[in-house]
């Protein structure tokens, strides 16, 4: 068995591509990354050379979101035949250790028991646009040091058992909550303010392309046009967030298991996504790590 996959699903978005290939590439290899190509784009194959890159129609549908969880869940039941670990989210999404811990992420994923799923705690990588004026070339985490808790984003997202995650992949039917130490999930949609409109553009017009409305299409809310704002005006929120000191990520993981829990009688478990309106500065430690 080989240690772990990576796996994940875009469509022109070419700009978290970039960064999922560096990460994931550079970490398992790139004969380890898996890249479904919504639409097989060409510039997609091109930048994923090197990955098993499978290309799916692109027509829109407006449960494009039903439709996409059904195939990755099947596609990494159909991994863990051959790889210990399988680690599946959307393309703007990277799990991270902790530089803390002393080891890469591959290297600890070796020394971690199978027959499990883990839960990395989600922080939102922003772009503080009175502060940060470094563009983003090849890495993030530098010219980007602002993070806030992102409960939404604690996806249980490392997987080496057999089980079903649900639509978003925020639920799995595993009942057990682990959530190492160390281990984060960062998402980037609000790392770079331009790259933000440019994604957001993308996705409004797929919304769009489905004719349906919001209750109509299951699809998420943030890919429309009528819920998405005025795009500066989103990003100069961050100002407001409450400023924290030091990086003490334990509350925010012991808040979890008090609270996990069966979610009704659907089979999935769930802990309460209590909603924050703070932000920590990272530690130097993980400038360049993505």
């Amino acid at each position: 068995m080989q240690t772990a996959a990576a796996l994940t699903m875009v469509r022109d978005d070419t700009f978290f591509l970039k960064l999922w290939l560096h990460h994931y590439g550079g970490l398992l290899g790139r004969e380890n990354c898996y890249v479904i190509n919504h639409g097989s784009g060409s510039r997609v194959a091109d930048m994923a050379r090197g990955c098993n890159v499978i290309g799916i129609p692109g027509d829109p549908h407006r449960n494009f979101d039903m439709k996409r969880w059904r195939m990755l869940n099947n596609f990494v039941m159909g991994l863990r035949c051959y790889y210990n670990h399988v680690i599946v989210g959307d393309v703007d999404e990277l799990v991270v250790l902790d530089p803390e811990a002393g080891s890469d992420l591959f290297s600890w994923l070796k020394t971690v028991p199978t027959n499990r799923v883990l839960t990395p705690l989600g922080l939102e990588v922003i772009h503080r646009i009175d502060v940060e004026d470094e563009r983003i070339e090849d890495y993030v985490l530098g010219p980007r040091r602002h993070v806030r808790p992102a409960p939404h984003y604690s996806k249980p997202c490392v997987v080496s058992v057999g089980t079903k995650i649900a639509r978003g992949g925020h639920f799995t039917q595993y009942d057990k909550l682990h959530t190492p130490q160390h281990l984060y999930l960062l998402h980037l949609k609000f790392c770079d303010m331009t790259a933000y409109s440019d994604a957001m553009d993308r996705r409004n017009a797929v919304t769009a392309a489905t004719g349906a409305s919001v209750k109509e299409a299951a699809i998420g809310r943030h890919w429309f046009a009528e819920t998405r704002g005025e795009d500066h005006e989103v990003f100069a929120g961050f100002q407001a967030l409450r400023m924290q000191e030091g990086f003490e990520m334990g509350p925010l993981r012991r808040h979890m298991h008090r609270s996990w829990a069966a979610r009704g009688s659907t089979g999935y478990w769930a802990f309460e996504r209590a909603e924050t309106d703070t932000q920590y500065l990272l530690p130097e430690r993980f400038n360049r790590l993505i």
